[in-house]
């Protein structure tokens, strides 16, 4: 029982408003984390898209040019 932390369980479960706390707290930390790691996520392709840019490789080049550049406009 006392691994399982039953009580503690119990205790939370008869306290709607710590819980609801608890678990706004929870999903502001997910999302924060979802947000920065998006963002982290698109700059390094974003990065990676402009060195094949540079390297000019024709077809690939003009494609990812494009989105590039796009992408740019946006920001």
């Amino acid at each position: 029982m006392e691994k399982l932390k039953l009580v503690e369980y119990m205790e939370l479960l008869q306290n709607p408003w710590r819980l609801f706390w608890l678990n706004f707290i929870g999903g502001l930390y997910r999302g924060l984390g979802m947000a920065v790691g998006f963002t982290i996520l698109g700059a390094i392709v974003i990065y990676f898209l402009q060195r094949l840019v540079a390297l000019n490789i024709p077809v690939i080049g003009n494609m990812i040019a494009q989105i590039v550049k796009i992408v740019q406009q946006n920001l």
